[in-house]
């Protein structure tokens, strides 16, 4: 995915870049295969603030992607790749042999008109093609990994992200993740071989508000500019420090660098490595 960037005209242009989208080959979706999008604001069912910050945005719809991809040992011919407003990777629309349609989260490099298929038994390794865990070489890139048998693809789902498939052992498998950690999943468990798709996601710049509003993310005021009845940092006189003995959330928690994994979770003991700083 090139990135595009446009001559400094303005100071938002001026650090701003895009994505060119010059890897779709398709502009609109499957109308059978959106859904509307409702929005929230952010609010709950009782009309109250949950997430901060969220409201506006531009009008989208829903891709139903199939994460699962339960449809064994059937050839599914890619037809396009297409763009998905909800995440950062690309999707594929697959037609099956059968003429049944279904989206995928489209591997890197995957071109229209390949053959691509699930099974439960090794055939060819390429990429798209998805198999169990126990079922794909040591060494190879997979990714839309299932935490569990059957539930459908948790893992590296993002644009460009990939899991290195470490070891076999018994009925686990190690998997080394993108943040460097090392944990264990069942070796029955379904992967696609391969990177995710639009690698160079992280590199788009938003560069001015405007762009932010459009993706539906609301201005941040900071705390220290804020009134003391409503943040703990709130108050004071010109420019002053927060002067509390660590950064509080505005319920009066514990703010910036917590760890906000639960302890002795039951899953602590599928982690063999956590992630170390440089990763962070």
């Amino acid at each position: 995915m090139p990135i595009k960037n446009y001559k400094p005209n303005t100071a938002g242009r001026r650090i701003s870049s895009v994505d060119d989208f010059s890897d779709l080959t398709k502009s609109k979706p499957e109308k059978s295969l959106t859904l509307p999008k409702r929005r929230s604001g952010g609010r709950n069912s009782q009309g109250k603030i949950t997430v901060r910050h969220r409201g506006g945005g531009a009008k989208r719809r829903i891709r139903i992607v199939d994460f699962k991809r339960n449809k064994f040992d059937v050839p599914a011919k890619v037809v396009a790749i297409e763009y998905d407003p909800g995440r950062n990777a690309r999707i594929a629309l697959l037609e099956y042999a059968d003429g049944e349609r279904s989206y995928i989260i489209a591997p890197h490099e995957l071109k229209v008109g390949t053959s691509i298929i699930s099974s439960m038994t090794r055939k060819e390794l390429s990429v798209g093609n998805r198999y169990p865990i126990s079922e794909i070489p040591v060494g190879m890139q997979i990714h839309a990994v299932e935490f569990e048998p059957g539930r459908g693809a948790a893992i590296a789902r993002a644009g460009g992200t990939g899991v290195t498939l470490q070891a076999v052992e018994g009925r686990f498998a190690h998997l080394k993740m993108p943040s460097g950690e090392i944990r264990m999943v069942p070796a029955t468990c379904m992967a696609t071989i391969g990177q995710v798709s639009n690698p160079d996601a992280w590199i788009v710049r938003i560069g001015k508000a405007g762009r932010t509003r459009h993706l539906g993310i609301k201005p941040s005021v900071r705390g220290k500019a804020m009134n003391p009845v409503d943040h703990p940092h709130g108050g004071g006189e010109g420019k002053h420090p927060i002067g509390m003995k660590y950064p509080k959330t505005p319920w009066g928690k514990h703010a910036l660098g917590v760890k906000t994994r639960r302890k002795h979770l039951a899953s602590d003991k599928f982690i063999l490595k956590r992630r170390g700083k440089k990763n962070r």
